[in-house]
């Protein structure tokens, strides 16, 4: 695997493990941060995929255009259309003031990145 490939997968994991640790905290949890690390991580593991099939792609963080671009090598990942609509919109919506994530909206966006992350990484040959 390309040097460049393993980056961005290591940057998703990054940003899986701060969800995923941010979602276990029980006193004052940040919901925000939950939703904006989902979305980060399958943002990041979707640019992995096409970094892999070199296949180019611009500065986003609009993940059914990145799923666009990556259905001709993965097309069983359209079931993930409307989640990733969704997800798309905690990259910004929950950063700045006046929305904030509540439980249900983080369980909601790390369940969408759990699944997605598993699939992306099944494609790229990494253990789950």
């Amino acid at each position: 695997m390309k040097p460049i490939t393993l980056e961005w997968i290591q940057k998703a994991e990054g940003d899986f493990a701060t969800a995923e640790r941010e979602w276990r905290v029980r006193e004052d949890p940040n919901y925000d941060a939950v939703c904006f690390h989902s979305q980060q991580c399958v943002e990041k593991y979707i640019k992995a995929r096409l970094q892999k099939a070199e296949t180019p792609f611009t500065k986003t963080h609009d993940l059914v255009m990145l799923l666009d671009l990556v259905k001709s090598i993965e097309p069983l990942w359209e079931p993930f259309r409307e989640s990733f609509q969704r997800l798309t919109s905690y990259a910004v919506i929950y950063r700045y003031p006046g929305e904030s994530a509540d439980k249900g909206d983080a369980r909601e966006a790390i369940q969408i990145c759990r699944e997605a992350r598993q699939a992306i990484r099944i494609s790229l040959g990494l253990k789950i």
